[in-house]
């Protein structure tokens, strides 16, 4: 405990000299997305009917299985967090390059 205490403190210590001018602090901004929104079953199909894919294709480009999609689809289970985020830059491309234009800064 006492290594981690001495990095604790020594941090703390250059905010109070950053904070009374004292020390320069390089600073690293890190954007962090919002949640992806969540898709109803209809929704999901809607995508996939857009893209021309069968249930077993969209699968594949979603990397979960058929059964998986047949579920979402019939409401019987939901997306999780990650598919979600999937589901979102196919049912808009521009939001991908908008998350990675805010990542790469």
């Amino acid at each position: 405990m006492g290594e981690m205490f001495d990095m604790l403190k020594e941090g703390l210590d250059d905010i109070v000299l950053y904070q009374k001018g004292k020390k320069k602090l390089r600073v690293n901004e890190v954007y962090i997305p919002e949640p992806p929104k969540t898709y109803s079953s209809k929704e999901v199909k809607k995508i996939r009917t857009r893209l021309g894919c069968s249930q077993a294709t969209f699968a594949r480009l979603l990397n979960v299985s058929p059964k998986t999609i047949q579920s979402w689809e019939s409401g019987q289970r939901h997306p999780a967090s990650s598919s979600l985020r999937l589901l979102e830059f196919f049912d808009d491309p521009s939001r991908q390059s908008q998350l990675m234009r805010r990542i790469s800064r």
